[in-house]
C-alpha cells in the first residue's frame, strides 16, 4: 500500500500593523532611543546617509546618537574613513570607505541603465575609453565637474557637456574630496576616484546582493521585496529574497503585502513611546520604502517637499507631523496639525536638544510657523 503525501499548511502569517512597523523602523533607525555607537559604526549600520546637501548627515546623526558633536563626523571623513559618492536611486550618500568599495560595485547596473537615457548626447563616444580618460584626468588631481566637462569635451566635441559629465559619474565610482563635507568648511566639489582617494582597489561586484539584502532588512525592516527596491534603485531582487526565505520570518502590512524581516531583529509594542525627532530633509527614513505610510500618513503625504525641494521635517509620536527651519535667530517649528501643550513642551526640548549639538553657543528662540502646503 502506498502512503499519500500530505501537503503542508502554512500557518498564515501575522500582520503587522502600521504602528508596529514604525515602531521597528524606529528602533532599527535608531530613532526611538538615541545609540551609543560612533558616527562612523552609525553610517555603516545605517548603509550610508543620504547626503544631497551637506550638512543632512549632520542632522541625521545628531537625531540618533547619543554624545554626537559634528566633529565625530568631519573627523573620520577628513582621515578618509567616510566618504562622499553616488551610489543608491543615483544619489549622493555619505558612506564608510568599505561600503564605498563594495555598495558602488553592487548598484553599477542601474548607473549603467542611466548612461543609456544620455546616449543620444554621446555620439561617437566610447565609453570605456571615456571611464579611462576621465580616470586619468582626476587621478592626475580632483577636477570639479566643470573642469572634467571641459577636458572631455575637447576630445568628444560634437557631444553634449552634460552627458559626458553624467557618463564620466556613472561610469567611475567619484568620490567628493574633503574639504566639501567638513562641517563649518567650505569647499567646491571636487572629484577624483575612490581607490584614488582611498588607497585600495574597489572590491568586485558580489555575486548576489543577499548580504545587502540582510543589512537592509536589519536598517530599514520588516520590509517588502519592492520597499529595497526602492532604497537601492535596483529591479529583480525577488529572487535573492526568495534564496534567503529559510533564514527570514514573514508578515503582512493591513494591505496584505508580503514583508521579510530577520527572526531575531526587534520588534517592539506598537505602544512604546517615541519621542519627538528633527531630522533633515533627504533624511533616509522617508525615503527608503515603497510604502511609506510607516511614517508619513497618507494625509501628509507630499507635504515635506515643494516642487524639487525637500524641507526638514519633524516626527511626533514616531510620524511626520511638521516642518522646521532655522530662520535667522530662530527654530521655526511649522506643525501640520495642532500640537497639545504636552506635546509642544518635548518638541521645544529636542529643539532646544538639537541646536545645543549643532549651533553650541548661538541663542535661538524657539516658535510655531505658518504651516505650509
Amino acid at each position: 500500500m502506498t502512503k499519500t503525501k500530505r501537503s503542508v499548511t502554512r500557518p498564515p502569517a501575522a500582520v503587522l500593523g502600521t504602528r508596529a512597523l514604525n515602531r521597528a523602523t524606529l528602533e532599527r533607525q535608531l530613532l526611538l532611543r538615541r545609540s551609543p555607537m560612533s558616527a562612523q559604526d552609525a553610517v555603516g549600520h545605517l548603509i550610508g546617509l543620504q547626503a544631497q546637501n551637506v550638512k543632512p548627515p549632520y542632522y541625521a546623526l545628531a537625531a540618533r546618537l547619543d554624545g554626537f558633536t559634528p566633529e565625530a563626523l568631519s573627523r573620520p571623513m577628513a582621515a578618509r574613513e567616510v566618504v562622499r559618492i553616488v551610489t543608491m536611486r543615483s544619489t549622493i550618500h555619505t558612506h564608510t570607505a568599505r561600503d564605498c568599495l563594495t555598495l558602488r560595485p553592487l548598484v553599477q547596473p542601474a548607473r549603467d541603465r542611466e548612461v543609456n537615457q544620455f546616449r543620444k548626447g554621446l555620439p561617437g563616444v566610447d565609453l570605456d575609453r571615456l571611464a579611462a580618460l576621465a580616470r586619468t584626468l582626476v587621478e592626475a588631481e580632483p577636477r570639479t565637474m566643470k573642469q572634467l566637462r571641459e577636458a572631455l569635451l575637447a576630445e568628444w566635441p560634437d557631444a553634449d557637456p552634460q552627458a559626458l559629465a553624467v557618463a564620466a559619474r556613472c561610469k567611475l565610482p567619484l568620490v567628493q574630496v574633503t574639504p566639501r563635507g567638513l562641517w563649518g568648511r567650505s569647499g567646491q566639489v571636487a572629484l577624483t576616484t575612490a581607490e584614488h582617494w582611498l588607497g585600495r582597489p574597489a572590491e568586485p561586484a558580489p555575486a548576489t546582493p543577499d548580504d545587502t539584502v540582510l543589512r537592509y532588512l536589519a536598517a530599514f525592516g520588516p520590509a517588502s521585496v519592492k520597499d529595497m527596491q526602492t532604497w537601492a534603485g535596483l529591479t529583480r531582487l525577488r529572487e535573492s529574497f526568495e534564496r534567503l526565505r529559510p533564514r527570514l520570518v514573514t508578515f503582512r502590512d493591513e494591505a496584505g503585502t508580503e514583508l521579510f524581516d530577520l527572526p531575531d531583529a526587534p520588534r517592539p509594542d506598537p505602544g512604546t513611546p517615541a519621542p519627538p525627532r528633527f531630522l533633515p530633509e533627504f533624511d533616509n527614513l522617508l525615503l527608503s520604502h515603497a510604502d511609506r505610510t510607516r511614517v508619513i500618513p497618507p494625509e501628509f503625504w507630499g507635504r515635506s517637499w515643494s516642487g524639487n525641494v525637500a524641507h526638514r521635517t519633524l516626527l511626533v509620536d514616531g510620524f511626520l507631523a511638521g516642518l522646521w527651519r532655522l530662520d535667522e535667530q530662530a527654530l521655526v517649528v511649522e506643525p501640520f496639525g495642532r500640537l497639545g501643550k504636552d506635546r509642544w513642551a518635548e518638541v521645544a526640548e529636542e529643539g532646544e536638544r538639537m541646536l545645543r549639538v549643532m549651533h553650541p553657543g548661538t541663542a535661538y528662540d524657539i516658535r510655531v510657523g505658518t504651516v505650509r502646503g
